[in-house]
């Protein structure tokens, strides 16, 4: 099976623009819905690539690149918002009536708030830290105040001191790794996004209006998640810390944890094989 960038990727014309993705699989197999976090530099195809091959095998995957991060089109709106409405409108053309999820950080809320609002598009749930507020550990944590330097004023510096962070073994944290996260981040949809998501004034206003809103943050609904979830989490994650497991955990009625040692916040490429374990034993229980 040919799972290269090439090989893969695909694109859909939609009412809202382009949404680009990777599709591998066999088109027989059960669909797969992986979606992707935010910071710099991210898409999909970063965030899963290395481990499309191995859900390929069992699954008819689709990784999709969310609307404002420089590859698919943007559409105006949060981007957290227009990234779920992106999901279902490409399940919608594809004609996939509903499928298992899997969420990395911020794909995990919109997973969670699909579950919660689409509940019949969402089979099953997998999430990659990120989902749940702050229990014991500070907020905003030390991965998001690093994130939030750089989005106030990006350079080189500030990229590798967030990407460290995002690790537990630094030596993840390559020259390459580095120069291809910053190309990306620096594409001027990136930017915009990146400003709307963790820029200081924009961290603020949300601040302010979640202090007077009457409408209660998404992780207090999460007892309408009626389907089955793992939540997955980095022992030593420092942008969402694990205590932030602790509210899906007893909210979601029909959810399990599993915690990865020596592992930070990208649980899907520090802990790759325990990880794919995990979650093809729970998509085919």
């Amino acid at each position: 099976m040919d799972v290269t960038y090439d090989a893969t990727k695909r694109e859909l014309s939609t009412d809202q623009g382009t949404i680009r993705y990777h599709e591998a699989g066999d088109p027989s197999a059960p669909p797969l819905v992986l979606l992707h976090g935010s910071g710099p530099g991210v898409t999909g195809w970063r965030n899963y690539r290395g481990n499309l091959g191995f859900f390929a095998q069992t699954h008819h995957c689709y990784v999709i690149e969310f609307p404002g991060f420089g590859v698919s089109d943007p559409v105006e709106g949060h981007p957290v918002l227009t990234a779920g409405s992106s999901v279902i409108r490409f399940m919608d053309a594809l004609d996939v009536e509903s499928a298992p999820m899997i969420g990395n950080s911020m794909g995990g809320v919109v997973g969670v708030n699909l579950a919660i609002k689409k509940p019949d598009r969402v089979e099953k749930l997998v999430t990659i830290g990120g989902v749940g507020p702050n229990v014991f550990s500070p907020s905003p944590s030390e991965g998001l105040k690093l994130l939030q330097e750089f989005t106030d004023d990006p350079d080189r510096d500030k990229l590798v001191r967030w990407l460290s962070a995002m690790v537990y073994d630094r030596e993840l944290v390559t020259e390459e790794l580095i120069e291809e996260r910053w190309q990306a981040a620096i594409h001027p949809d990136a930017q915009k996004t990146a400003q709307m998501m963790y820029g200081s004034a924009a961290f603020e206003m949300q601040q302010q209006f979640m202090a007077a809103s009457d409408t209660p943050p998404y992780w207090s609904m999460m007892h309408k998640v009626a389907c089955p979830t793992l939540l997955t989490w980095g022992r030593d994650d420092r942008v969402s810390p694990p205590d932030m497991a602790m509210v899906p955990m007893r909210l979601i009625p029909d959810a399990e944890l599993h915690v990865f040692p020596k592992c930070g916040h990208w649980v899907m490429i520090e802990a790759k094989e325990a990880f794919e374990s995990a979650v093809r034993a729970f998509l085919l229980r």
